[in-house]
This record gives structure tokens, sequence and C-alpha cells, in this order.
């Protein structure tokens, strides 16, 4: 990393302290001295350009500086040589400065935590509400295209592996009863009242900065921000927010849905984004619990039948587990349908 760090003037021997939670991308804590900075590795695998990525946060923070210079959002630094990413031999490189009195959190513990993050999310789409998203490049074509992600698990069921079809039979038909959330997706697209709003596509709670009294201050990892439905932040938090154990559970029994987080999402998303929603979308904030955790068991299901391919595993049967989980995570919610909506 020592070329990135000369680029971006900072000391080569700076200490660098390796941040865990990512799983795509490599992370560093850099501390030059009395600076600290945020060193990143972009993984190419996921993201084929990252200048994509890069073009999109230069849009959204010029218009921010604008409409919203208060708002500090957490944008790339600019090289001595002028650029925000920097290439070397083992991939692109860029540099954040480190928020002084924030930090993250890896999994949420308490509803507040929820309220907070829901928040931050529903701020960021609400500042960029005004934003054309069509300035926007796609830097994951059909992320979260739910009409998509079903046709593939269809095919592999035809064309998959044998042995794994016969063992997630039950899985399988799980899925497929299930399958009037797609759609119901494919009427969202349909209808011109859903918008498409400027969405960040990954409300993982390690994605919300807080400050020391634990109150959010803003989002980061802007990546995967492109246009979108609300569905998908919300769908994502509830996805990665409700139950207290996730898709790697060994017990299924601890899977469970947490009714006051659910009441937190739907709030602290509302508190700004509430006001600009139409009443349609409104409605279908328990639909998008169902839209996130259903696309994400599809996923796993399809990787686990096609051998491994996307997600790869640890251990035999990590995605079939994976789905499982998933599956049972859609069950618990839609056994609360009414009482949730209530």
């Amino acid at each position: 990393m020592e070329p990135a760090l000369s680029a971006f003037g900072i000391n080569k021997d700076a200490v660098a302290e390796q941040l865990t939670s990512g799983l795509i991308n490599q992370t560093w804590k850099i501390t030059d001295g009395s600076r600290q900075f945020i060193l990143q590795r972009i993984n190419q695998h996921v993201f084929q350009t990252p200048s994509d990525i890069h073009f999109n946060i230069k849009q959204i923070s010029r218009y921010l500086e604008i409409k919203y210079p208060e708002y500090n959002l957490s944008a790339p630094l600019t090289s001595l040589f002028g650029h925000d990413l920097i290439t070397c031999k083992d991939g692109c490189y860029r540099v954040f400065h480190f928020v002084q009195g924030s930090h993250t959190i890896n999994s949420v513990g308490t509803a507040e935590q929820a309220y907070q993050a829901a928040s931050q999310f529903g701020k960021f789409t609400y500042l960029l509400s005004g934003f054309d998203t069509g300035k926007l490049k796609i830097t994951i074509p059909n992320f979260h295209n739910l009409s998509l992600r079903y046709k593939q698990f269809s095919d592999i069921i035809k064309t998959g592996n044998g042995e794994r079809i016969k063992e997630a039979k039950p899985q399988i038909d799980s899925l497929i009863k299930e399958n009037d959330i797609v759609v119901k997706y494919n009427a969202f697209k349909s209808d011109s009242t859903f918008k498409l709003w400027v969405i960040h596509h990954d409300a993982k709670i390690s994605n919300v900065l807080f400050d020391d009294k634990n109150n959010g201050i803003g989002v980061i990892d802007l990546d995967t921000v492109m246009p979108g439905y609300f569905i998908s932040d919300v769908g994502d938090m509830m996805r990665t927010y409700l139950s207290p154990v996730n898709e790697e559970e060994n017990d299924t029994g601890k899977i469970e849905v947490r009714e006051d987080f659910y009441k937190a999402i739907v709030q602290g998303y509302s508190e700004y984004m509430g006001q600009l929603l139409t009443e349609k979308e409104q409605q279908q904030f328990f639909y998008a619990g169902k839209f996130m955790i259903y696309m994400q068991a599809l996923r796993f299901l399809t990787d686990y039948l096609g051998d491994d391919v996307y997600y790869g595993s640890k251990y035999e049967g990590q995605n079939l587990r994976r789905a499982n989980n998933q599956i049972v995570l859609l069950n618990r919610l839609i056994e609360k349908e009414e009482k949730l909506k209530g």
C-alpha cells in the first residue's frame, strides 16, 4: 500500500490498523502522527469499474455542497496528483478523512441503534430527493432486480447440481410457494407512483457512523449508491436488523423478528422520508422486508445449487444453511404480518 499512501502525502511508516467488518473491500485505519485516515482497496471482482463509483460520489458531493453544505458526506480525498483513485499492482486505493469522535458497530443490539441507522439512511435519500437519478452510473448491474434473481433461481433448478437439487427440495419448494413476492415486485416496477430515488443499497449497520453519544451522524461506503426503490434500503435494514442472529446461525430456533426493531426502522426511516413517500409507497414497508429477505434466500440457494460460484463456501452446505436461515426469517416475518402492519 506504500505507493497509495505516498500519493496522498501520508508517511510510508504510518501505522496501519486493518478493519475487519467489511466483506468486500479491504479497509485500514491509518495513523500518521496526529493525522488519521481511512485507506481502502476496492474489490474489482465486485466493482469492475471503480471510476464509476467515484463519478457517482462526485456528482452527489457537488449537489450536497450546494444544497446542504452542512451535511458531512464521506467522500474520497484528492491525491497530490489530482486523482481520488490510485492504481497499484494489487488494486485501486482511495483515502478518506477519519471522522474524529465517530465509531461504527457491526451488529444491531438495541432498537435505538436501529432507529438511528434508519434515520440516517432516510436522511441520505431525503437530501438527494431533488437530484436527477439519471445522472448516476450503475456500479453493479441488476443488483436488486428480483425478477432476474428469480429467473436465475428457476434456471438453476433445471440445470444445477442434481444431488444438491434433491437435497434442497424443501427450500426450493418454499421459495416457489412465495413467488407472489416476485409478482408484486413486477407490478411495483410498472406503477409510476413508485419513484426511483438515490438509494444506498447496502444499509447494514456498519455503514452508519455514530458519535460518542451513539447518535447517527451519517452514512459511509457509497460504492453501491444507485437509482432504486426505497424498499431496497428499508428491506436491507429489516433483513439485517430484525433478528438477533444472522444467516450463519446453526440454531434456527434463535431466528426471530423483534417487533420493537421493526417499529424503530419504520419510524426512523419515516422521520425524513415519510413526508416524501406516496401513500402507496408508505403501504409497502412490510413488503420491503419480504422483498429483501426473499431475494437473499434466492441468491444463497441459487449459488448453492450452482456449486458455490458467487459467494463461495468455507464448508460443505454453507450456502444451503444461509438460504434456509433466510427462509426461516421470512416465515417468522410473515407470521407477524397482521400485527406489524397494525
